[in-house]
């Protein structure tokens, strides 16, 4: 249970970095912070792992979960963004 805590904590002060990073409108309070910054630790351990930076059982870094929130962040204003008439 308190690895669960861990984890959703480190989330969201990785999501709240991204955010920092990457200004601007962006939907969410501390829940989808929160989620931008644990999904950002997946994007990072799997492209980790694709290209053999890490290993089966290790984790990512900070700095590596903070590159993939800030992916998924800029995914997701590519695909909200609305095309001009």
């Amino acid at each position: 249970m308190l690895s669960l805590i861990w984890t959703l904590i480190i989330g969201l002060i990785v999501g709240a970095v991204a955010k920092l990073i990457m200004p601007g409108k962006d939907p969410g309070g501390i829940f989808l912070t929160m989620l931008l910054g644990v999904a950002g630790s997946f994007v990072a351990l799997f492209i980790g792992k694709a290209v053999g930076h890490y290993q089966n059982g290790s984790t990512p870094g900070f700095i590596a979960s903070v590159i993939g929130a800030i992916i998924i962040l800029a995914i997701y204003r590519m695909v909200r963004r609305k095309p001009t008439p």
